[in-house]
């Protein structure tokens, strides 16, 4: 735990240090050198002010025990800040949702109001919400701190509800700790996750789905949509209630059962979080909570994003702070949760929220559009994580390439573990729909592979949930079309569904083994999951019909997912087996590109990847490190899907002779079109 650092010699000493150590590993921020300077000293001075040396941050991020309602001493306490308002009733089931004198909250100090109930009045599963009066007006509003939030699935409307059950989960697998290895994530949605046209659960997704990614091999899981927001086509990114588990997946005891039990399976439970902004609605939210549209948010046109038409945060408020990172604080107490992937950063980042912007300078990094009050409290709210839980994981999704995002604040950065390395999968995107394979350039293709902050941790991903949303398509759809809706079948040869089913193998392997640190997956897409995705909506009738996972695709013996999801294990299992993300590299051989050969080293392994779309190569050589390499892995393999073009387990030797002119020790290879090979050095 960084300890308080005052102000004046020894803050800008600390800053300074700090700064320059960023700057010494990336020396083209050396112009901007007083800039990160300036940033370090804020992280401190804001965290100083927030616990006035009287306590540390994370004991200062305990809003959530303070605030919202609470049983303790045989009586209910319910707390909530509303600087603005004039008067509030607590009003629900036990008022006959009438305002009644002795509901009335009393106000106290800095905008802060209490009430104090008996033990008989509310009772577990109480429906409840405030009515706020300020000058001027009145509105019903859920309290901002509410545990519990649920829909009437008649009227639609939502409200706050008492969860106090009377047989609370208990915990069976006590003090999980995150694994040491690399993450290897699996990314998933509750709701859409099962395969009837419906919203799943999240016993339904332990019973079901659970298991899979364990035997996918997967060490992380990461859950999208768990903060409760109101409109379900918004995949859980339009927040009313932060600090509500989404009641239409089921309780929350339900939801500490899931996690509980991928602990007990050796999983990591990652928590995708939504900091970035908060939705526009009134009742349910916290836009106008108290009358004043500037309580959480900017005041003007700040105050609201208008392409998301959300409403964005002032981080400059420490009230706002102190909610936040008790948010963080709150998910990790009460759930358990190992960590958290941030959305959004772009769009807390930057005045301009990222929208129609090319990043391509170190100067759009430092200009007058940076958020640096955001900064800030993303610095601070990896603290705050990481002194609750020192083995927590903490991903941004950012796609400004911030520098310093993934370093630690003593090395001049803002704290988080990883980042995302959102440029790969967006790239994959552009070859498939720009070009034909037979033009993709190989040297292009590596440099986005390996571009990336040494000094940064990062977790590659070939596609996310991004890439498949409804106006875009997955992968594998857009490499074969329609025809998998009839051409998946084992025996039904047809060109586009083997072409497709080669480039997804390749694909994602060269993603996973370059990656920096980590990677990732969307459930499915392990197995080629067909479609894109579509959440019920208006212009859809509101149909389910692509708001799911079609497990019995993979399950069917007689299709052709089943290859894919194998060959998924496998690669998953021998970046598991060889520490992959643990070494160095990766480190280039060869490439042509001409021929569509890249040829790399990385953890005793060597990897070929021939992406040519028709040419086969017998005795294709080489140079490459003395020795003899056994074949491990080969996409080509009939398991796979593949034609059987190679001998497993083959062996084979480098030879000192002449090559391209020169003597060098080379490795010669039969190398299929469309076909990747791992091979292990054993001497």
């Amino acid at each position: 735990m960084m300890s308080r650092i005052e102000s004046g010699p020894p803050l800008r000493d600390h800053a300074e240090k700090a700064s320059k150590r960023l700057v010494n590993k990336d020396p083209y921020l050396k112009p901007n050198e007083k800039i990160i300077q300036r940033r370090i000293s804020k992280i401190i001075e804001t965290e100083n002010r927030l616990t006035q040396g009287k306590k540390n941050l994370a004991e200062f991020a305990a809003g959530h025990e303070f605030f919202g309602l609470h049983f303790s001493k045989n009586q209910w306490i319910f707390r909530e800040w509303a600087p603005n308002a004039t008067r509030i009733y607590l009003v629900g089931e036990p008022t006959g949702w009438q305002e009644k004198n002795e509901f009335a909250l009393t106000p106290l100090e800095e905008g802060v109001w209490e009430i104090r109930l008996p033990a008989h009045i509310l009772k577990h599963k109480d429906l409840y919400r405030l009515r706020i009066h300020w000058p001027g007006g009145e509105g019903d509003r859920i309290p901002a701190y509410a545990r519990s939030v649920v829909q009437d699935r008649d009227t639609l409307i939502f409200n706050a509800q008492v969860w106090m059950p009377p047989n609370p989960h208990h915990w069976q697998c006590e003090d999980f700790v995150c694994p040491s290895e690399a993450p290897l994530i699996y990314e998933a949605h509750i709701g859409m996750a099962q395969e009837a046209e419906k919203i799943g659960s999240y016993a339904e997704f332990g019973a079901n789905v659970l298991p899979r990614v364990v035997s996918a091999g997967y060490n992380a899981l990461q859950i999208m949509a768990i903060q409760e927001h109101p409109y379900y086509g918004s995949f859980g990114y339009q927040i009313s209630n932060f600090f509500a588990a989404s009641s239409r997946f089921g309780t929350p005891e339900e939801l500490k059962k899931l996690i509980d039990d991928a602990h007990s399976s050796g999983l990591a439970v990652i928590m995708d979080i939504i900091h970035s902004h908060a939705v526009a609605n009134e009742v349910e939210g916290l836009s106008r909570f108290d009358g004043s549209l500037y309580q959480y948010f900017h005041d003007g046109p700040r105050g609201r994003h208008e392409l998301w038409d959300s409403r964005c945060f002032d981080y400059g408020k420490h009230q706002v702070l102190h909610f936040l990172l008790s948010n963080c604080r709150f998910w990790l107490d009460e759930y358990r949760f190992d960590g958290f992937r941030f959305d959004g950063i772009t769009s807390m980042l930057y005045l301009h929220h990222g929208m129609n912007k090319a990043f391509t300078s170190y100067d759009d990094y430092f200009d007058e559009s940076v958020d640096e009050n955001a900064l800030t409290y993303l610095a601070l709210a990896n603290k705050v994580i990481h002194d609750v839980r020192p083995d927590a994981l903490t991903v941004a999704e950012d796609v400004s390439g911030m520098p310093g995002l993934a370093a630690s604040t003593a090395e001049g950065g803002y704290g988080f573990d990883y980042r995302f390395a959102m440029g790969v999968p967006d790239y994959w995107i552009k070859l498939i729909k720009e070009m034909p394979d037979e033009h993709w350039q190989l040297g292009n293709l590596w440099y986005e592979l390996t571009n990336r902050r040494s000094e940064e941790k990062t977790i590659s991903y070939a596609e996310s949930h991004d890439q498949a949303l409804v106006g875009d398509q997955s992968l594998i759809f857009r490499l074969i079309g329609s025809d998998m809706y009839d051409h998946m079948r084992i025996g039904d040869d047809n060109i586009r569904v083997d072409r497709g089913l080669a480039l997804q193998k390749i694909i994602r392997l060269i993603t996973l083994v370059t990656a920096g640190n980590g990677y990732l997956n969307f459930m499915g897409n392990e197995f080629g999951h067909p479609e894109w995705i579509d959440f019920p909506r208006e212009g859809n009738n509101w149909s389910y019909k692509y708001a799911r996972r079609q497990w019995h695709l993979v399950d069917d013996p007689k299709l052709k997912y089943q290859f894919l999801a194998q060959f998924d294990r496998d690669m998953i299992s021998l970046a598991k087996k060889f520490q992959l993300f643990v070494s160095s590299g990766p480190h280039l051989l060869y490439e042509h590109a001409d021929d569509k050969i890249v040829v790399f080293t990385r953890s005793d392994l060597l990897f070929a990847f021939n992406f040519h779309p028709a040419q086969s190569y017998s005795d294709y050589g080489f140079e490459a490190p003395a020795g003899k390499y056994k074949l491990i892995l080969n996409s080509d393999a009939p398991e796979y899907g593949g034609h059987d073009r190679l001998v497993a387990s083959q062996v084979h030797f480098t030879r000192f002779d002449n090559l391209a002119g020169r003597r060098c020790d080379f490795l010669s290879l039969y190398l299929p079109t469309r076909t990747a090979l791992i091979l292990q050095r054993l001497a």
